[in-house]
Parts: C-alpha cells; structure tokens; sequence
C-alpha cells in the first residue's frame, strides 16, 4: 500500500511512438488536504476510489489505496468533487524493466506532459529515455491534485 514513483517533465513527442498502450483519464478530487487527498477516476471503461496519503520527506513514497468502483458510482462522485476536473491521455511506455506513465493533458492544462514511473524501492535505478525531462518529483504544482485547482495554464507564463 505504499507507492513509490518518480516524476519527470517531458522533451518532445517521441514516446508516442514507443508506446504499448493508450487511455483516457477522467479524475476530481473529494479531497485535497495536503495530509491526503482522495480522487475519483475514470479510466477508459473502469473507474476508482483513491486515497493517497502525505509523501515522506523525499517525495518519492507515500501511501495509497485504491478501490475498483462502477462507473456510474465514479460519475456520480465526480459531482462532489472539487472545483476543476482532470482530463488527459495517459500513455504506457515501456523502458528496461520499467514502464513509464505519460500523461498528456488536455483543457486547463493543455501543453503539460509528465512522465511517472513506479519503483519498488526509493533508490532503484532505471533507464531514462530521451525525452525524459527535468525531475519535479517534489514539486507540489505538478500533483494532479493541484493542476486541478491551479491549471497549468495560469502558471505556466511564469
């Protein structure tokens, strides 16, 4: 139950295609305290419940859970979310032993692309492809949860 990820800014388009698979991601947030945060998802035909937890000092882990709901559930808690729904393209690229989650955004955040990758541990190493960009792990104004409620349009001119 504990998730231990990477973030990174991406360079260009080249991982579309290196890509193994494809989905739309549609996600509010009920919650977005920085001690936790639960989102609702709807990812192509399925959908979720998560709760993410507070990340530890390195920013890499922190805890998750996460429940398969039905979609109707997920559209119908979509409504209690938050100001500002998550659209985007999440794409899956697999690099050595490792598989890239690359998020393309749309509407408010248009023109943001971030690559996550999952470990299994803080320090494990992986292959960085080329158009891996600068890390920002740590750097809460990439959290989906504060795209949105600050869409990267509103800071992206910065």
């Amino acid at each position: 139950m504990i998730e231990i990820e990477r973030k990174f800014l991406v360079t260009s388009a080249d991982f579309i295609t290196e890509k193994s698979n494809s989905y739309t991601i549609k996600q509010g947030f009920l919650n977005t305290h920085p001690e936790r945060t639960v989102r609702v998802r709807i990812k192509d035909k399925s959908a979720f419940l998560t709760i993410k937890g507070k990340p530890n000092a390195s920013h890499r882990s922190r805890f998750e859970w996460e429940k398969q709901i039905t979609v109707a559930e997920a559209e119908n808690l979509l409504k209690l979310c938050e100001r500002g729904v998550i659209d985007k393209t999440r794409y899956e690229v697999q690099s050595g032993s490792h598989t890239f989650e690359i998020d393309v955004f749309e509407g408010d955040n248009k023109g943001l692309t971030i690559a996550e990758v999952e470990l299994s541990e803080e320090n494990e190493t992986f292959l960085k492809p080329d158009w891996l960009g600068e890390e920002v792990t740590g750097d809460t104004k990439y959290y989906n949860s504060q795209l949105s409620k600050t869409p990267f349009n509103t800071w992206i001119n910065d």
